[in-house]
């Protein structure tokens, strides 16, 4: 359709019309209705030459705000704005629907025209007549009106966007600093007591046994590892809009996995003179999921155990092969525990028991913990232990035989 044979709405050039029979024509881009189109549009140029009226043509392709203004559901659609009361003809019989309402439009029209004398004759004080509330150009304004306010509804919906993934973001940094603490320090012991016993005379290691010195060194390398991955990890996330930790899942002796974490932090449990106590069954299943990031979640559990334990106090580790598809592993203590009203939100980020305000406790690890389990298609959750202090669980999928 030549873009001279019609005139659109347009905000930039609002159109004032003389014309008291004012008329909309809504049409598409579709092959199907063309014809339709074409015939209807000849049809009112020969009533134009009869009687003057004003038709203007809009695509719903470049004005899609006048169709919602209108509520059209179909096109094409031949609307009279003005005089009121505004009308609608659609369908595929549109030139037989206005042959029937053309004589009304006119007697409309002539009473609309009647009705303007006798106002003229009442001038108010200021001299003004009152203008026809429904003219092309106030539908053009509404349709602007509406387009401006759905921008604005669209526009706020990215600046909320924006704003949680700037909020999952400094969340996910202050979860990575917090993890950061368990291997950086354990790092640091192994390489501080590797320097305090090295000699720069013999080159050896003093009061080190060959096997104690390999082992510190071992545990130096695999904790700088541990603190290079999630280094990485946090620069992925920071880069991406992603939500989800980056996991690497593998076929893993989550048991043996366990064991090891234990033995990391041996020295914090042996200096409260801590019992732990293990049940971890000779035939558990392997366990599909990333050994670094499950990792990370069982020493944030024994991490808070121990920190929760009273001196003298029993940690217990166990497994659980729970069904066909499920492992349950269980940490728990014999402290405090968690009230029951706080057991959910104990996985919020930052949420801290009032008891815990001064201390650092479950929190952003716990958090950082339910993201991991989670991102393995797995939960978390937390019971009162047998012995009155706090049971975490926690499920991960079985590793395919």
């Amino acid at each position: 359709m030549p873009k001279h044979d019609y005139m659109q709405v347009s905000q930039d050039q609002p159109i004032y019309s003389e014309a008291p029979l004012q008329l909309l024509l809504f049409v598409d881009g579709r092959p199907k209705s063309r014809q339709q189109v074409q015939r209807l549009r000849a049809y009112l140029k020969e009533l134009q030459a009869e009687y003057h009226f004003e038709l203007q043509i809009i695509d719903v392709g470049q004005q899609p705000y006048l169709a919602e203004h209108f509520k059209l559901v179909a096109t094409p659609a031949l609307i009279k704005i003005h005089p009121e009361p505004r009308q609608i003809l659609a369908g595929s019989n549109i030139i037989a629907q206005l042959k029937n309402w053309w004589p009304r439009w006119q007697t409309a029209v002539d009473t609309y025209l009647k009705l303007q004398e006798d106002l003229q004759e009442r001038i108010d004080e200021n001299g003004r007549v009152s203008s026809p509330k429904s003219t092309i150009s106030s539908v053009a304004v509404s349709a602007e009106l509406m387009r401006l306010s759905d921008e604005i509804f669209r526009l706020k919906q990215e600046k909320d966007k924006l704003q949680e993934q700037l909020q999952f973001k400094d969340r996910v940094i202050a979860m990575l600093a917090h993890d950061l603490r368990n291997p950086l320090t354990a790092a640091a012991i192994a390489i501080e007591t590797l320097q305090s016993n090295y000699s720069t005379e013999t080159g050896e290691f003093k009061r080190l046994k060959p096997a104690m010195s390999a082992h510190l060194l071992k545990q130096a390398r695999s904790q700088t590892k541990i603190i290079d991955r999630m280094i990485a990890d946090l620069l992925q996330v920071a880069r991406g809009n992603d939500t989800e930790l980056p996991i690497i899942p593998q076929k893993i002796e989550l048991g043996q996995l366990c064991l090891d974490v234990l033995e990391e932090l041996r020295d914090r449990y042996t200096a409260k003179l801590l019992q732990v106590e293990t049940d971890i069954p000779k035939d558990l299943p392997n366990v599909y999921a990333d050994p670094e990031r499950i990792r990370q979640v069982i020493v944030n559990l024994l991490d808070n155990a121990i920190k929760y334990t009273p001196q003298g106090g029993k940690i217990s580790v166990a497994g659980l092969h729970r069904t066909t598809q499920k492992v349950q592993f269980s940490v728990g203590d014999n402290g405090p525990g968690i009230p029951i009203e706080n057991r959910d939100r104990i996985f919020e980020n930052h949420f801290r028991l009032q008891r815990d305000e001064g201390t650092e406790g479950y929190g952003i690890g716990l958090c950082l913990c339910q993201r991991i389990i989670r991102a393995h298609y797995g939960q978390i959750w937390v019971d009162t232990a047998p012995n009155g202090g706090a049971w975490f669980h926690f499920t991960l999928p079985v590793y395919p035989s």
